[in-house]
């Protein structure tokens, strides 16, 4: 068993082999066997199908998430509190702390009993009867919307102390709705029943809640014995309680209606007659702005023509000696501009002349020096070509043949002279001139042959 593993109250002994059972009151008994779940059903007034215990195994409760469960130890003196979602195992001096809360419309104590405290945000209902300064008594139906403030991060001590706060009060509902029905009761009290059927919020939410410094209603109302929290405030329904004075309240709401009614009628017709002359009023007003601007209108049209006239006939003059003097200005800025212009033309076509004359120059030179070097190798390939050609021929006939036919015509005519028994002679016609190398050469050589 899981009991026997946990509490050595609940382990059998070996002597006698019997179970310890854990005793329980009937209501707790009925609560942790039934199948009613403490937060969906909530507002449920029955326990539902209960099963039976076994008493000797450890007794197990499921604490639902955002709740909270006392649990006392009787034999310590002292009560932990479990917050959910948590799994409680009771030790055996242990029990848990039932919680009896008001329920119902009007609250009735004892009508909801659970073992766990829901620690909201939730809300309550409650139905409370109120009278006026005038006797007037009223039904209201209030719904309150409420939480617990706890601080989960306090250290171990101060945190059960906090934690032990929620469950100060038994049934906080009824507590809390008794001290609210009591406040509100105190408010209306002190007003008559006119002022609060036009003013019941306001009423109502100021007595529960309280003023500021500023006057203002303050969002919240707290039970510092329990940490119980009052944030909203719904007034559901107000409601006479006596006939008479429902019939009567009925009677009156229906003449206040059409009283409202006709007022709101007289009001919207008068409304309409001030609309219609407001806009008769406007209009006239329009249209005697609308003459007034087309008076000035008309007036400045009136001075810009004078002053139009005015300018045309005393400027005229003016605006020829202007338009003369503009002219000659451009004229004598366009004759000097075109003499710039000239001279940079000018200037243009000498630079350009120059320049072709420098380039004709420099391309007849580079002729000059290309045809003179052409002409220089031309006669250095010629004096070549007559130099090998001269040597070929020297080297062809040999130089005993042209020493030969060098002097065959003068050893001929030796030869000649020779036979004909001469041993000088000198032969001209007298337009011939004499060549006297020639001749002191014949004789040279006559001599080498003599």
């Amino acid at each position: 068993e899981d009991g026997c593993c946990i509490h050595k109250a609940v382990v059998s002994t070996q002597s006698t082999g019997e179970l310890w059972e854990k005793n329980l009151p009937e209501q707790i008994e009925k609560l942790l066997s039934s199948e009613i779940d403490p937060l969906a059903d909530r507002n449920a007034r029955s326990q539902g199908s209960a099963k039976s215990r076994q008493k000797h195994k450890v007794v197990t409760y499921r604490v639902p998430h955002n709740a909270a469960a006392q649990i006392y130890d009787y034999k310590a003196k002292r009560a932990r509190v479990v917050f959910g979602p948590d799994l409680v195992m009771l030790a055996p001096d242990e029990h848990f702390t039932q919680l009896s809360l008001s329920g119902g419309k009007p609250k009735r104590p004892n009508c909801i009993r659970s073992l766990c405290l829901l620690l909201g945000p939730d809300f309550m209902t409650d139905i409370i009867t109120v009278e006026t300064s005038d006797h007037a008594r009223l039904a209201l139906q209030l719904s309150y919307n409420w939480h617990f403030e706890y601080n989960l991060a306090a250290d171990s001590a101060s945190y059960q102390a906090d934690a032990s706060a929620l469950f100060a009060v038994p049934d906080f509902v009824g507590d809390a709705c008794k001290a609210l029905a009591s406040r509100i009761r105190g408010a209306v009290a002190a007003v008559p029943f006119d002022d609060f059927h036009r003013n019941s919020a306001r009423i109502i939410r100021s007595s529960v809640f309280g003023l500021d410094d500023n006057m203002k209603v303050k969002g919240s109302f707290k039970f510092n014995a329990n940490r119980l929290v009052i944030t909203n405030v719904d007034i559901q329904s107000v409601e006479p309680v006596d006939q008479r004075t429902r019939d009567s309240l009925q009677k009156s709401v229906q003449l206040a209606i059409e009283i409202t009614t006709n007022s709101q009628e007289a009001t919207a017709r008068h409304e309409a007659e001030r609309l219609e002359q407001e806009a008769k009023g406007r209009l006239e007003r329009q249209k005697i702005d609308d003459e007034a601007e087309a008076e000035k209108a008309r007036t400045e049209l009136l001075k810009l023509q004078s002053m139009s006239a005015a300018v045309e006939s005393t400027g005229q003059a003016k605006a020829e000696a202007q338009s003369r003097a503009e002219s000659q200005k451009i004229e004598g800025q366009a004759a000097v501009e075109q003499a710039q212009l000239k001279a940079e033309a000018q200037n243009i076509e000498a630079s350009s002349e120059l320049k072709r004359i420098n380039d004709a120059r420099a391309g007849e030179l580079e002729y000059v020096k290309a045809t003179n070097t052409l002409e220089i190798e031309k006669a250095k390939e010629m004096a070549s070509i007559e130099t090998s050609k001269f040597q070929n021929m020297v080297t062809t006939l040999g130089a005993e043949n042209i020493a030969k036919i060098a002097t065959s015509g003068h050893d001929n005519q030796l030869a000649m002279l020779q036979a004909l028994g001469l041993q000088s002679t000198l032969i001209t016609d007298g337009s011939t001139p004499l060549n006297l190398f020639n001749t002191a050469k014949g004789f040279v050589g006559a001599l080498e042959d003599k």
